[in-house]
């Protein structure tokens, strides 16, 4: 997952052309090729880099196959769904299968950023700390402060309506993954053409990971959440001239670079860093030590991580309150939240959801501090945040079949070429990651294999069901915001 999903969430806002409205006219056209650089920048970035550099060539593979198996299909999937019933995932899941179910696909969009924004600031903790005593990036008490001053100042700042900082998510773009991406690449290939020895095999033979059961597969499942949010850029098909010839062209150019700049630099840190002794929060910054001590530059590591740290905190202010904000349109149309959960400031923000929101955060956040291994925390709470957004995708693969026979004449801007085999192949894929999800990686053998079970199951059934259960459970009729009371919606 990008610097962000909930970047994505907000671009189409900040695009009139990419926006239609139904029943307009679409006068304002884009390129299939400038369509393929809005889904990079919106995905592609160098976080994942140090779970898959674990692997070593593998990562190429590792890569390629949910890319072919769930990428694709979300943006071919996702294309037609917004091209035909604008208003996101919430609206697709709702024609396609019911409210309920419609509630609980934005529940989880905005779920998932409970545990995402751990798993965010850890690696922002763990960037920092190579500027400040390389030493904290293995505290887990450091972390945890680190996540919970950081989350809390970036709610006071949201709270306040601040537009100031938008302009730093395509910034942090060019000089938090770009800039950094390409330096740690050409710096890999420099090193290895002076003829240093990569610390990962890079022959044939180790094309494929080597297969010890599930447990050697499972930080494939990562890959999925890096590709997430795929589905954000769908709504941009009707800006296009030719949106059944050229939507297909965008996708598959914009698979090819978010590959490269995925695959290269998880390819460079394998180069320079052993895989034992590789820290998934603090990878991308291993690399950067390691290349920069043997060019005798080391001084500079400490300029890249303020780099990365600035792109990360810049990012996550740009979209902070993203997600609580469309659950908040849908709560307030069906009556979904307490009112309580629905009041804003005198700013116009969910102020309330938020501080709920950060509660809870804070609490997954304490967890640093008493689980010995960071990385090991870390890889947990990426995996919970993975499961809670997969069945997003689960339900939306569903809904576009459904749609499909249920309303087959209904105008669509693109259509998925045989549908039933592009959506059924993401959803095997989808249920195949969820599934391994639930099986500890061979890397973090030393804990006890029930806390790790809790932890991500516990995650999953708590905010990803019961939650969203719930809320439809014990909701009031007046629940409903005044100005949607007419007719009150009831399921």
């Amino acid at each position: 997952m990008t610097l962000t999903e909930q970047v994505r969430d907000d671009r189409p806002v900040s695009r009139p052309p990419a926006a239609p409205v139904p029943g307009a006219t679409q006068t304002q056209f884009i390129s299939w090729a400038t369509l393929a650089m809005m889904t990079t920048a919106s995905v592609a970035n160098l976080r994942p880099a140090p779970s898959m550099a674990l692997y070593g060539l593998a990562a190429v593979f590792l890569y390629l196959l949910p890319a072919l198996v769930f990428l694709l299909p979300t943006a071919l999937v996702s294309a037609e769904l917004a091209s035909g019933w604008p208003g996101g995932v919430h609206r697709w899941v709702s024609e396609g299968l019911s409210k309920p179910l419609g509630f609980l696909a934005v529940w989880c969009q905005f779920a998932m950023t409970i545990a995402y924004y751990p798993s965010l600031l850890a690696y922002v903790a763990s960037t920092f700390a190579y500027v400040v005593d390389p030493r904290l990036a293995d505290n887990g008490v450091y972390i945890a402060l680190v996540i919970v001053v950081i989350y809390w100042a970036g709610v006071l700042i949201s709270a306040r309506g601040t537009k100031a900082v938008a302009g730093l998510a395509g910034l942090g773009l060019v000089i938090g993954t770009l800039i950094p991406g390409v330096v740690l690449v050409v710096l890999g290939l420099v090193f290895l053409g002076q003829g240093n020895a990569s610390a990962a095999p890079m022959d044939g033979g180790h094309l494929l990971p080597p297969w010890t059961g599930l447990a050697s597969l499972v930080l494939i499942v990562n890959n999925f959440l890096s590709y997430a949010g795929m589905e954000m850029n769908g709504v941009h098909v009707s800006s296009l001239r030719e949106p059944g010839k050229e939507f297909p062209r965008s996708v598959f150019l914009a698979t090819g670079l978010v590959l490269l700049i995925f695959v290269l630099p998880a390819l460079a840190i394998s180069w320079v860093m052993p895989g034992k002794d590789l820290s998934l929060t603090a990878g991308v910054m291993q690399a950067f030590q390691g290349f920069f001590d043997h060019f005798h530059v080391g001084w500079l590591t400490k300029v890249v991580g303020v780099l990365l740290v600035a792109a990360a905190l810049g990012g996550m202010l740009t979209w902070m309150a993203g997600p609580s904000k469309g659950l908040l349109m849908v709560a307030r149309q069906e009556g979904y939240l307490p009112p309580v959960l629905q009041r804003l400031n005198k700013n116009g923000v969910q102020r309330n959801i938020m501080v709920a929101q950060g509660v809870l955060t804070t609490l997954i956040a304490l967890l640093y501090a008493v689980i010995p291994d960071v990385s090991s925390a870390y890889w947990i709470f990426s995996v919970v945040t993975t499961q809670i957004y997969l069945v997003v995708y689960l339900l939306m693969f569903a809904a576009v079949i459904r749609l499909r026979a249920t309303r087959p004449d209904h105008e669509r801007g693109f259509r998925v070429p045989a549908v039933h085999l592009v959506a059924g192949v993401g959803f095997a894929a989808s249920l195949a990651a969820m599934c391994i999800g639930f099986v500890p990686p061979e890397q973090f053998g030393g804990g006890p294999v029930w806390r790790y079970l809790a932890i991500v199951g516990g995650g999953l059934l708590t905010l990803g069901f019961l939650a969203p259960l719930a809320l439809l459970k014990f909701r009031k009729p007046h629940w409903v915001a005044a100005e949607h009371r007419h007719p009150v919606a009831s399921d």
